[in-house]
């Protein structure tokens, strides 16, 4: 096999760096709980996702209660879109952008 077959086979996977996450966002929400129609353009301040990685600074950091998998509420003005995958719902955030959690209660 060549090289450049073999190059096109690799996996590439997304480490961030930094004080960052990456993120697969949640599928965007047409109809709200109550029934009512968003129009397509609307623009959501904030968005929810999955924590699908994160960097070794804030793995490392106790500071930071957040891990792989953990659902967050994050604001995405200051977030990079990753052209991984054709959706495009990957997304570098910075740590102080992840405004929120979610936790079960014990």
């Amino acid at each position: 096999m060549n090289k450049a077959a073999s190059k096109s086979k690799a996996i590439e996977v997304v480490e961030p760096l930094g004080e960052r996450v990456l993120i697969r966002k949640d599928e965007d929400r047409k109809v709200t709980k109550v029934g009512i129609h968003l129009p397509d353009k609307i623009e959501i301040p904030t968005l929810t996702g999955r924590v699908v990685t994160v960097s070794t600074v804030i793995e490392n950091n106790p500071d930071y209660p957040i891990s792989q998998y953990d659902k967050v509420l994050f604001n995405p003005k200051q977030s990079i879109p990753v052209d991984f995958e054709g959706d495009n719902r990957l997304y570098v955030v910075p740590i102080e952008d992840i405004v929120a959690v979610f936790r079960r209660d014990p």
